[in-house]
């Protein structure tokens, strides 16, 4: 890897030390590309989650747009497209969705709401990384990837990110009340999501996700199967 992927790389590393755990099951020829599309998806969390002055993250989230666009003729600027952009995937689908998420850091008026803000991103997500990891695109796929969005969108921004009709413990509790153990989609999105339901649980339960070796491979073995 380069120096500039590394950078970003690692960033996204050092936010998911648990991955460490966990990416031994997955397909060797897919680790590279796992690890970048994440930390792809980090930068746009990032955006959607911004607490100060949004119009530096606005006109990063517009800089993305055309370089999603960029990659569909493999073109890429950014370090990250010299893994993903030789993937055929439908990248100016996922640059169309990107405006949604500066409506979605508005606090939604309750739980529909906080869902549709980001369904359309969310199922863009999902159409790519279907691709990404070369496997076919299934419906439940794109609930995957929002639920993790909306739990990681609490952690990062508390109470604003909750929907105005509740309180920040129910909502945790209905996100994790309606996420599956294992989800749909591909083994590197089952094995990240099983990580960002063990941090919401340690979340509701008044603490931080510290997993032990044998609990990480339990859930890693479980989270794998397809």
């Amino acid at each position: 890897m380069s120096s500039g992927l590394d950078s970003f790389v690692d960033k996204w590393r050092a936010r998911w030390p648990e991955w460490a755990f966990v990416e031994r099951f997955v397909d060797p020829a897919h680790r590279d590309r796992a690890v970048a599309w994440f930390a792809l998806l980090q930068e746009f969390d990032d955006i959607l989650n911004v607490s100060s002055d949004p119009t530096p993250s606005d006109a990063k989230l517009a800089w993305w747009g055309e370089e999603l666009r960029s990659w569909a003729g493999q073109r890429s600027r950014h370090p990250l497209g010299r893994v993903l952009e030789p993937v055929r995937a439908p990248w100016a689908q996922l640059a169309e969705s990107l405006p949604s998420l500066i409506d979605a850091r508005e606090r939604p008026a309750d739980p529909a709401q906080a869902r549709a803000q980001l369904a359309g991103f969310a199922e863009a997500v999902a159409e790519v990384e279907a691709a990404v990891f070369d496997v076919p695109v299934k419906a439940a796929a794109a609930r995957a990837v929002l639920d993790q969005m909306l739990a990681q969108r609490v952690q990062e921004r508390g109470i604003a990110a909750v929907p105005a009709s509740t309180d920040e413990a129910r909502w945790q509790q209905q996100l994790l009340g309606g996420w599956p153990g294992r989800v749909a989609g591909s083994r590197p999105r089952r094995l990240y999501s099983s990580l960002a339901r063990a941090r919401l649980q340690a979340r509701l339960k008044g603490g931080e996700f510290q997993p032990s070796p044998a609990a990480m491979l339990l859930r890693s073995w479980w989270a794998a199967r397809g």
